[in-house]
């Protein structure tokens, strides 16, 4: 039987350049802090206590992950979602970390480490109030793949989708450690679009959001909102749930949203 057929999961497994991933229900990676999109949420029932929930979610996680380092060996680790990966990717990172970026979210897999200034990632970090990593700013020739080596980040071009932007610019401040208790607006299309849903009109909204949000401007996030994107969605609940943060104004959430 081959090394993967001895998985015992019940999960597929795919190996694409290095990459291992289990074909299993994503399982998020909230933060411990509680943000306020807490605040706004509805009061409806839960089915389950949130803590138990938790702490399921985290356990069958858990579980995957032993299953595969067992069957893969030391020189992996696993960063979540049913994904391992090699260490020291990038070189000198024996615990690297990784982006999860899809559908209505995003979290981190692991600790940002700050390796320090290298050539292309030369910009400074942004701290919250814990002391941990949470931005970066954009030095003039940064390069993604540079930043990724400098804080250990495993798939690095993760952070222009996660920031909305396709090139990012000097002076740029980068979200690199999203808080996963709080949704993140797709950036290529909504998750649900349909065959030949019209990307660019969609794109270009999203984008003009995220420099209003950066710019802490949210009249100017309520009119994009209102004029261009909201229509965009084909679940009119994801723009509701858009229109109720705008409604809130909370800059942390948007800025989360529209990083």
């Amino acid at each position: 039987m081959s090394r993967a057929g001895m998985l015992t999961t019940g999960v597929a497994v795919v190996i694409i350049g290095g990459l291992v991933a289990l074909a299993a229900p994503a399982v998020a990676g909230a933060q411990a802090e509680i943000s306020s999109w807490a605040l706004f949420q509805p009061t409806a029932e839960p089915t389950t206590e949130p803590a138990e929930a938790a702490a399921e979610s985290s356990a069958e996680d858990d579980a995957i992950g032993q299953k595969m380092i067992d069957e893969l060996g030391d020189g992996y680790v696993y960063v979540g979602n049913g994904t391992a990966i090699p260490k020291n990717s990038p070189a000198g990172c024996g615990h690297p970390a990784w982006l999860h970026v899809g559908g209505k979210s995003a979290s981190l897999s692991g600790d940002l480490v700050d390796r320090g200034e290298r050539e292309f990632a030369a910009g400074t970090v942004g701290l919250d109030d814990e002391g941990e990593i949470v931005t970066y700013t954009v030095a003039p020739g940064d390069a993604l793949f540079a930043i990724g080596d400098r804080f250990c980040i495993a798939n690095a071009l993760a952070i222009s989708t996660l920031n909305h932007t396709r090139t990012i610019q000097p002076g740029e401040v980068l979200l690199i450690h999203p808080d996963g208790s709080i949704p993140w607006v797709p950036y290529y299309n909504p998750d649900d679009a349909p065959a030949g849903y019209q990307q660019i009109p969609y794109q270009l909204a999203v984008e003009a959001m995220s420099t209003a949000a950066a710019a802490g401007d949210i009249d100017a996030m309520r009119e994009i909102f209102t004029d261009r994107l909201s229509a965009l969605f084909p679940d009119p609940a994801d723009a509701a749930e858009i229109a109720q943060a705008l409604d809130v104004g909370d800059l942390h959430v948007l800025r989360q949203m529209f990083a």
